[in-house]
Order: C-alpha cells, then sequence, then structure tokens
C-alpha cells in the first residue's frame, strides 16, 4: 500500500484523532444546517452512483446521517463516525426514519477499520479525506475492506497545485484547521500517488461537482484480480 506522507512531504501532521474527534462533536448541533445545502448536489450524486452497485455499503464519516435516508432500501449500510455526537444525531435518523436497511452504526476511526478484509460492495466518503491525520492510511483501509470488484466513492475537496488559489489556500490552512478540515494540500497528484501505489486499485470516474468546482466526486475500483487472470 502507499506510503504515508505528511503534508509537505517533512514536518509532522497537522491534525490528530484528539482534534477531529473535539471538531465534529463541535459540529453536530448545527451541522446539517451549515452544510446539508452547500453539499447537497454532491451527496446526491455520490448516492446515485452507490445505489447502482448495490450490495453491503460502508459509509465512513457518517457524520449526522444526513445522507441515510437517501439510500436505496435494499442497500444494506453500516455508518462510522469519529464524533460520538455526530452518531447520536445520525441514530436518531435512523430511528425516525425507520431506516432498517441501516446494519449499524458505531464511533471508528477511519485509518483502522474494525472491519476484516473484502467486507463491502462499496465505501463511501464524503468530505473524509481532507480531515483525517493520515489520509494515505484511510485510504488504504478503505481500499482493504472493499470487495474485490466494489468501489471506492469518495467526495473530496481538490486544492490547487500552484497560482493564486494555491495561496489563499495555504494562509486559510491555519485558520480552518481547528474547524476539522484542511483547505491546502490536496492537490489531484496527491491521489494520483496514492493510486500508484495502491495494488489492484484503479481510478473508474472523476467529476466536478458543486460549489465553485473546488470539490471532486471520485469513483476508484477494486480490481477482481481472479477475474482478471
Amino acid at each position: 500500500m502507499a506510503k504515508i506522507m505528511n503534508l509537505d512531504g517533512t514536518q509532522q501532521l497537522d491534525l490528530t484523532r484528539g482534534t477531529v474527534e473535539q471538531a465534529y462533536d463541535r459540529w453536530a448541533p448545527v451541522y446539517d444546517l451549515v452544510f446539508g445545502g452547500v453539499f447537497a448536489k454532491g451527496r446526491q450524486a455520490a448516492i446515485a452512483a452507490t445505489n447502482k452497485i448495490g450490495g453491503r455499503v460502508l459509509e465512513v464519516g457518517v457524520g449526522t446521517g444526513i445522507s441515510l435516508p437517501l439510500y436505496a432500501p435494499h442497500l444494506r449500510i453500516f455508518g462510522t463516525d469519529i464524533s460520538e455526537a455526530m452518531l447520536d444525531k445520525a441514530r436518531q435518523r435512523v430511528t425516525e426514519g425507520k431506516l432498517k436497511n441501516v446494519e449499524g452504526l458505531a464511533v471508528m476511526d477511519a485509518e483502522k477499520l474494525e472491519f476484516p478484509d473484502n467486507s463491502f460492495d462499496v465505501v463511501m466518503a464524503q468530505y473524509v479525506v481532507t480531515a483525517v491525520p493520515n489520509p494515505e492510511k484511510a485510504l488504504d483501509e478503505f481500499a482493504r475492506v472493499l470487495r474485490p470488484g466494489g468501489e471506492l466513492i469518495i467526495l473530496t475537496r481538490v486544492s490547487a497545485d500552484t497560482g493564486m488559489r494555491r495561496f489563499i489556500e495555504q494562509k486559510l490552512q491555519p485558520v480552518v484547521r481547528p474547524l476539522g478540515f484542511r483547505t491546502a494540500e490536496f492537490a489531484w497528484s496527491r491521489y494520483t500517488k496514492w493510486l500508484a501505489g495502491a495494488h489492484g486499485i484503479e481510478l473508474a470516474e472523476r467529476r466536478l461537482i458543486p460549489p465553485l468546482g473546488h470539490f471532486s466526486l471520485v469513483r476508484f475500483r477494486k480490481v477482481d484480480v481472479a477475474k482478471a487472470a
């Protein structure tokens, strides 16, 4: 699997599990209000892609469960999140919506998923990769628990490699870090570098989505080695 990189290749990581957990505990009461509408189109596109695949789905970073009612009822969903406060909201949504296709919800570290290899047909991660301390390690975990022939679907912010936008993103990063995410250091080249070192994973699609075209819906497919042979 791919080697874990620090943000600039030399310094220590700028986020810890504790930082992220505390940040999203604080976000829990207002997350749907602040981000529900802003990320609606991306969320709908990601769920539509998942519904076409079907089977058993792991949503990493399920948060308040805002996506859960959108999944087709024949899918089986398990949601994880680092924040207990977020999951309390998700549990309430499952109960009120009588979402019988949700197998379970659990506090779990995206970098240390507590599932056996090849457990899910789809692994979904919405706006998660830029919010974990070791993004490449999390991507490796997503690939590990994915079944051959399955897909890793991520919604992610893609930062700029150069230019004024990169300058602004770097200046904003210290401001947004306490909020639990990053603005810089996630150019597309970083994802392609991970992909090059991730055995048996191929890019199926990359699609720009709102807002501002700074975000992408990305589908990675796990190659079924037996069928390929």
